[in-house]
């Protein structure tokens, strides 16, 4: 193998949306190069616009970039921080990195490009009013402008009308910024200190994609219909399969989709702009027309698509070289790096040239100098590539060595900083839009094929061997010299009894580091020790620390802890190191803040023992654990034919009625469990998709209702029901520092032998009673509840910790 010493230019991953490419789909087989090669006549845009990953129109997506080959793209204005999790524990931004990866997942198989604004899915809205209050309308307004006018969209569609048929608020106030965006992009005075970097554009259509989940209008002559259906013989596969591939990779939604076959018909209504009457691009050119080229361009790609031959692609090199340096004469400076992009891919794939830039560890610390082995290889005969003055052997592997300097934490650059619950702060305008970092590590590789120089970018990546999944490739990881990562993400204290706080301090780099940690403390609290004294000598070395923390006489709901690092002179917060790995996407690292709420509460102590079934995933076992409860995990055996008596109380996680096929044969041993005395406490579940059609031992429905207001007034109305008063008197200040919401699919059509001690309501709407209930069954308490204690305990809310230990309490 010749291993030479390459000197490359390593710079910062820029992805950029305009003028360039921000996510390529490299054609992978003869079908997809000959079809790319097709789409080098079509120069003509659609971005499609909704509120959430998993709101898009998988189907039609794939339909306008591999039937129609128009550039595609999808603006999620959020990256789903506020839904739920199926497929594990994360919440808040952290799922939001799950399904930020998963929609860029998406867009690989459907042929689209994914973008952003800053917004934040921060639950579930009622109103357009409230989202708007809550994102900042007019910051969200210009993001999404931003994006479009770097897009250069000829055609937007939404998902959603901008009316209340759209239900979710973030989905109506979604439809009401395209309308608006719409219009604004093509405006000079609004949002002109865009237009320093980028030109106003003017859409030619705006339209809503209307659903049959919509109770909208029923069909008539004012709409248009397109069939979607078509069979895609490039690829092998219709539009309805590609679709359930590329919807199927929402798996944190639990959104697998069935494969589908046959003619699909969307339906369309006008929103802004004109009608189209034939097609969605009427009035609007798509040809090489619109950028004044000559008609030698077009008959050369007609030429290149003709004459391909798919068992050997590379006769078509020397025809696309030369249509590039056609392509590069043109004025338009947009189609130009488009287009121009797009052949540079088709000469690697015709080639069969490969190219892969490689670290030896996964992660390394900033500062540091990283060995990057770029190897390649060209696998059709005939192809001449050379780099670094050496012609690159006929279907051998040719590696290279470089050096890349780790200047920069890759850290996602929208929680670089604090944020509020609206949208994410940034500091670099230019990455409004982005879905990752532009600053990732990467290689700039120039390469001699057939005599013309061709520059290309690809990323460092970490790659192995795994024995059961094969070859895993994983983004390279730039870490601070030294993290410190917390075992909790709250601290709660009952009463005055000091807590062991323990801290795993790691290091990064190769090159030894001393630093000094001490922790910072809301006023009145102490730790033990006030400092420590942190000396590494070794890439990856951990060292365990644990403080004691004295909680102070007086707290609020805002108490926080952080650690503490001084090392070169300075002194800041410390980061924490992150990472979630699931097999759909590739692995992510992150490094928040190394910090932990402090709480302090006052709660008797109704359970000591407690048995949980989990359901599709929270975090309650360990918050239980933090105030000093016994909790056993339970399985299906356990219940079935283990010795239930042995627990004060059962809770099962949330959505478990859902999610366990299992449960069915479960709950009559749960019910009997109550019926002799034991406490079962149900949290939530949705709707739709339960397992069973009782979940309780009396009949009560489940409904869509929720309480989105997390400061919405709680009215008690049975003050003496002994679930409000044992241990704990609960009283509305129990219901302060609650975050994102009070609950939600309340309980509706609850059999009259059901206590329902609450009652709440967001504002300028019904009481709703069914956030809580509660029946003596046998000796035993049954409990069901809506309240959203799967995210008020991990936080630490003192009020939904007491009310909790209440509902886990016997009856008389």
């Amino acid at each position: 193998m010749n291993v030479k010493r390459l000197l490359l230019s390593l710079l910062p991953l820029s992805i950029s949306i305009f003028p360039s490419i921000a996510q390529t789909h490299p054609p992978a087989h003869a079908g997809e190069i000959k079809q790319a090669i097709k789409k080098l006549n079509t120069l003509g845009s659609v971005l499609y616009l909704a509120a959430h990953p998993d709101d898009e129109n998988t189907r039609l997506i794939a339909w306008l970039a591999k039937e129609k080959l128009y550039r595609t793209g999808y603006l999620s204005l959020t990256r789903g921080d506020g839904g739920q999790n199926l497929i594990g524990t994360e919440q808040a931004e952290v799922l939001g990195l799950i399904r930020t990866n998963e929609l860029l997942a998406a867009r690989n198989v459907d042929g689209g490009e994914q973008f952003f604004s800053r917004a934040i899915d921060f639950g579930f809205s009622k109103t357009w009013e409230e989202t708007f209050r809550i994102w900042g309308r007019e910051q969200i307004l210009a993001d999404a402008v931003w994006v479009i006018r770097k897009f250069r969209p000829d055609v937007i569609i939404t998902r959603f009308p901008p009316d209340e048929r759209a239900g979710h608020g973030h989905h109506q106030a979604s439809a009401l910024l395209a309308i608006e965006a719409f219009r604004a992009a093509a405006d000079p005075q609004r949002f002109p200190e865009q237009l320093k970097t980028i030109p106003v554009w003017q859409a030619k259509r705006l339209l809503w994609n209307t659903s049959s989940f919509f109770q909208g209008s029923p069909p008539s002559s004012a709409h248009f219909f397109i069939n979607v259906g078509d069979y895609n013989p490039f690829v092998g596969q219709s539009y309805g399969e590609i679709a359930a591939e590329s919807r199927s990779k929402h798996k944190s939604q639990g959104f697998g989709s069935p494969r589908q076959r046959g003619n699909s018909v969307e339906r369309f209504e006008v929103l802004q702009g004109d009608a189209p009457e034939h097609t969605l691009f009427d009035g609007i050119e798509t040809s090489w027309k619109r950028v004044g080229a000559s008609d030698e361009i077009p008959r050369m790609i007609d030429e290149l698509y003709h004459a391909f031959d798919g068992e050997h692609p590379e006769k078509s090199i020397p025809g696309l070289i030369a249509l590039l340096d056609e392509v590069e004469q043109i004025n338009d400076t947009y189609w130009k790096a488009q287009k121009t992009a797009e052949i540079k891919e088709l000469v690697l794939a015709c080639g069969g040239i490969w190219m892969e830039s490689t670290a030896p560890a996964p992660k390394y610390a900033v500062g540091e100098q990283i060995p990057v082995s770029t190897a390649y290889i060209v696998r059709r005969p005939g192809v001449k590539v050379m780099v670094s003055d050496t012609i690159l052997p006929f279907n051998e592997i040719h590696e290279e060595t470089s050096a890349f300097n780790a200047d920069l934490v890759t850290q996602p650059y929208w929680l670089r900083r604090p944020h509020a619950l609206g949208s994410f702060v940034i500091d670099n305008p230019n990455d409004v839009g982005r879905p990752e970092n532009s600053n990732a590590p990467k290689t700039s590789i120039t390469l001699q094929i057939n005599d013309r120089a061709l520059t290309f970018e690809r990323p460092i990546i970490y790659k192995y061997t795994d024995p059961v999944r094969g070859e895993v490739h994983e983004p390279l990881v730039i870490a601070p010299p030294i993290t410190a990562n917390l075992n909790q993400k709250a601290l709660v204290f009952n009463g005055n009894a000091p807590k062991t706080l323990e801290v795993v301090f790691a290091a990064h780099g190769q090159q030894p580091v001393s630093a000094t940690a001490s922790l910072r403390l809301p006023e009145g609290w102490k730790a033990e020790p006030q400092q420590i004294t942190l000396s590494f000598s070794a890439k990856s070395e951990e060292t365990v620390s644990r403080f004691t923390i004295y909680p102070g006489e007086r707290s609020s709901l805002t108490d926080s802890l952080s650690v503490v690092l001084q090392y070169d002179g300075a002194a800041g917060t410390a980061k924490a190191l992150r990472s979630i790995a699931y097999e759909h996407i590739p692995r992510i690292t992150w490094f928040p803040p190394s910090a932990a709420r402090l709480s302090k509460i006052e709660t008797g102590i109704s359970a000591s023992r407690i048995g949980y079934l989990p359901g599709a995933g929270d975090l309650i076992p360990n918050t239980l654990r933090e105030i000093g409860l016994q909790v056993d995990i339970l399985n299906e055996q356990d219940v079935l034919s283990g010795d239930l008596s042995q627990y004060d109380a059962i809770v099962t996680g949330v959505r478990l009625y859902n999610v366990n096929e299992r449960v069915r044969y479960m709950q009559p041993r749960l019910l009997d469990y109550v019926k002799n005395g034991g406490t079962l406490l149900v949290q939530y579940n949705t709707s739709g998709g339960l397992k069973i059609p009782d979940l309780g031992p009396y009949p009560f429905a489940l409904s869509r209702t929720r309480v989105t207001d997390e400061a919405a007034e709680v009215t008690f109305i049975e003050t003496d029901n002994r679930i409000l008063n044992y241990p704990n008197k609960i009283t509305a200040a129990d219901f302060d520092g609650w975050i994102q919401e009070r609950g939600l699919y309340f309980v509706s059509d609850a059999d009259p032998r059901y206590n329902q001690p609450l009652r709440m309501a967001d504002p300028g709407e019904t009481p709703n009673e069914g956030a809580l209930l509660v029946t003596r069954y046998g000796k035993g308490n049954f409990v069901y509840t809506s309240l959203a204690f799967f995210r008020q305990l991990p936080a630490g809310v003192p009020g939904a910790y007491r009310l909790f230990v209440n509902l886990l309490a016997k009856p008389n």
